[in-house]
């Protein structure tokens, strides 16, 4: 075959969507399996709220299906603007918000806007799909290895020592795929770090960025609060891109309705790339959600529950795991804080099978406990980390909750099988 560019030669597809359409072809197959692989959700479990669901449809029958505004249509922006201030008390005119069909664009443009060949963009790993945007932009990948001990969150010390000369800092709090937050007092000091840095740097240097992804700002649990840079420390705004939309907080992944809040310069040249890609969110749709933001009481029924549903799975599924490890099993999870992820590890490397085959890899687990109980989860390994790592996205957006007993008892069953 002939030679492709450069970028396609190298380019390395989603590791998540793979793994997800294997294991929904094995399912087609008449495969019993629990799948918790992809960050979706059910729609017959979990439906969008039937208010905007209303809201699309009648959208459709006025015959909104021309193309919207390259930046999204204003009432869209202005209802967004209402909505964040309400929710969050951020402050952001309708110019310094870009709508886009879904976060992936919106990040995408974020990058072509600020990273430039052998830029330095700090990331942690895990954290979805930062590698593959710096791959795509042609940076410098500047990984954090993250850990349990800091809720696989990079740290301020790890931040400072590679601040210099970097361009942009990703962060995702919630994050996905840990279900983690990011604490008050990291992010914090995060933003100090980032003000002093640019101070330094002088009005003519390149500055540093913060792409702030919340996307998962509304979904957490218990004592667990949602901290976000400009509240914390307003001298952030110019320097911070929020990414954010309706995929999550509204079951919405497939209406592709999400948008960025930033600097006004930013945004106007994310606008300009989107405009070239054509990456909008359809019209009804904007139409729908414009109309659907302001209603408060509407919303905050719809999470009320939806949430509560959400909690239930993390919580059953994070005590038989619990249960499972204080039986003396290698596993483990961290309590669940936000979002529709587990983090749970499977630390069976060097067990054996009872055929007597050894576990000689974390792939071999993860084959292992898909085919013996059934389960099919994602390592870290697909977010950036090392392929030796333990531990695991647990994805609960498909899960049907009275199937959660029999999985824990598939799952106890491989493990007593192990020595």
């Amino acid at each position: 075959m002939s030679k492709l560019s450069h970028l396609a030669e190298t380019l390395i597809g989603s590791e998540i969507v793979k793994l997800g359409n294997a294991i929904n072809e094995r399912i087609r197959n008449g495969e019993t399996i629990y799948n918790f692989t992809i960050g979706d959700f059910n729609p017959n479990i979990f439906p969008i709220p039937a208010e905007l669901e209303q809201l699309i449809i009648e959208a459709y029958q006025h015959h909104y299906t021309n193309y919207p505004a390259a930046e999204g249509i204003l009432e869209l922006r202005q209802a967004i603007s209402q909505f964040i201030k309400e929710r969050e008390g951020l402050h952001f005119s309708p110019s310094e918000i870009q709508v886009a069909s879904g976060g992936r664009p919106l990040i995408y443009a974020l990058f072509k806007v600020i990273v430039d060949k052998g830029d330095k963009v700090i990331y942690g790993v895990p954290s979805w799909n930062n590698n593959h945007y710096v791959h795509l932009t042609d940076g410098e990948h500047c990984l954090v290895n993250c850990s349990v001990e800091n809720n696989f969150m990079p740290t301020v010390e790890a931040i400072k020592e590679n601040i210099k000369g970097a361009t942009l800092i990703c962060l995702c709090t919630p994050q996905n795929p840990t279900g983690t937050t990011l604490s008050k007092d990291s992010l914090s000091a995060i933003c100090d770090l980032i003000i002093e840095e640019n101070k330094q740097r002088g009005d003519n240097a390149k500055k540093l960025y913060l792409m702030f992804d919340q996307m998962y700002w509304t979904l957490t649990f218990g004592d667990t609060v949602h901290y976000d840079p400009i509240s914390l420390n307003p001298a952030m705004k110019p320097y911070t891109i929020y990414i954010d939309g309706i995929s999550k907080v509204f079951s919405a992944t497939g209406v592709r309705v999400g948008w960025a809040l930033g600097p006004e310069n930013v945004i106007a040249k994310m606008k300009a790339i989107l405009s070239h890609l054509g990456a909008w969110a359809p019209m009804a749709e904007q139409k729908a959600v414009a109309k659907y933001l302001p209603r408060k009481a509407a919303i905050d029924q719809y999470l009320t529950h939806f949430k509560s549903e959400i909690e239930y799975r993390l919580q059953t599924i994070y005590a038989g795991i619990v249960a499972l490890k204080s039986k003396g099993y290698s596993v483990d999870a961290v309590s669940p804080q936000a979002a529709i992820y587990l983090t749970i590890q499977l630390n069976l490397v060097g067990k054996k099978i009872a055929s007597g085959i050894v576990l000689e890899n974390q792939s071999a687990v993860t084959s292992y406990i898909l085919g013996e109980a059934k389960i099919a989860v994602v390592p870290f390994s697909a977010f950036g980390a090392s392929a030796d790592n333990s531990w695991y996205r647990l994805s609960v957006g498909t899960c049907i909750k009275e199937e959660i007993p029999a999985m824990l008892a598939k799952l106890e069953a491989a493990l007593g099988q192990l020595s």
